[in-house]
């Protein structure tokens, strides 16, 4: 049976903090940027996890350990286990093991969180195409990784050596911008060899089955900042989510959003977990395209989104996203939206 399409952000009267048992929340862009945290983030988990709310740190970078996440959110006043950490790493060392021998030896193309989530699953991890591995891993290794390493995983995957990765995001935020990803680093061995790895990262299931296995999560909420990996991935988990616009989804790519890329709902920040949700319902005869949320109305017209009223601007925001999500159906929403979210100062 195939899944509705979400034509408008949910409304909610509990706070979500309350109506959902596990906060599955990505790092960058939502809890931190640059290393620091984001404004309202270390007081708002603390109110969620004060009121019962299991908070659980889902991230694509393979490189660092849980103990070290853990560590950096500690610090940062976010009290936190490495049981509380889910990487890529454990997802993808996790589908390694489900193919492959005990003790058996993976290549390692990648830093120590990728180490570490191997031997944790009784793996042994190699350097070395030559170490005889059966398998090769992918996951990001830094600003600094040799380009030897990017051969060394060639010459094994060439020979037939089965291929994965911990997630293919092309890019990653530093502190100096945007720089390329562990996914642009697959690029490189997916062009000299020609296969094609097994990814376990956000958005596919693997990581996915990942947090709900460590955590024990039975009403999960994923909160994120981004369309194609945090609000793609609850689409494919078929669980709800949030978008916090804190990272790097603004509020055009937001409305153009096809259906597995639509959050259940949108707020500014993670203050939106400690609140309910505003409804969004129709405005106008029933089939005029029009939908009000506080004191704004947003309608799909010819050619563009229009929006009238006043009030917060989330809210009118929320309203231009029934807009546009209804008029693309199940495609996405091509109308120029410029002018509405210019009146909203986004």
């Amino acid at each position: 049976m195939s899944r509705s399409v979400r034509t408008r952000p949910e409304g909610s009267g509990q706070a979500l903090s309350e109506a959902y048992d596990t906060a599955l929340l990505d790092l960058d862009g939502v809890v931190y940027a640059g290393g620091s945290a984001i404004e309202h983030a270390v007081e708002s988990l603390a109110s969620a996890r004060e009121g019962g709310m299991r908070l659980a740190y889902v991230t694509n970078n393979a490189l660092r350990t849980p103990d070290a996440v853990a560590g950096h959110l500690t610090e940062l006043g976010i009290p936190t286990g490495a049981e509380d950490v889910i990487t890529s790493a454990q997802a993808v060392a996790r589908l390694i093991s489900e193919q492959v021998p005990r003790g058996a030896r993976v290549l390692v193309i990648g830093g120590e969180g990728l180490r570490v989530a191997l031997r944790e699953r009784g793996l042994e991890p190699v350097e070395s195409a030559d170490d005889d591995p059966v398998a090769v891993v992918q996951g990001y290794g830094g600003p600094d990784m040799p380009w030897g390493r990017f051969a060394e995983a060639s010459y094994a995957v060439a020979r037939g050596v089965p291929w994965f990765a911990s997630n293919t995001d092309l890019t990653i935020p530093s502190g100096r911008g945007i720089a390329p990803g562990n996914g642009a680093a697959v690029e490189v061995v997916r062009i000299a060899t020609g296969a094609e790895p097994q990814v376990a990262g956000k958005p596919l299931p693997p990581m996915h089955r990942e947090t709900i296995l460590r955590t024990g999560a039975e009403r999960p909420l994923v909160v994120g900042d981004r369309l194609d990996t945090d609000i793609e991935g609850a689409f494919n988990g078929e669980v709800d989510s949030l978008l916090v616009l804190t990272g790097v989804t603004d509020g055009a790519q937001l409305l153009a959003a096809p259906p597995q890329h639509r959050p259940t709902y949108v707020d500014a920040d993670l203050r939106g977990l400690l609140g309910g949700q505003p409804d969004v319902v129709e405005a106008g005869e029933a089939g005029e395209g029009a939908f009000r949320c506080g004191g704004w109305t947003a309608k799909a017209g010819t050619d563009r989104l229009e929006l009238d009223g006043e009030g917060d601007a989330l809210d009118g925001l929320r309203a231009l996203c029934a807009a546009a999500w209804s008029a693309a159906g199940d495609g996405e929403c091509g109308l120029d939206s410029g002018k509405a979210l210019a009146r909203l100062g986004m």
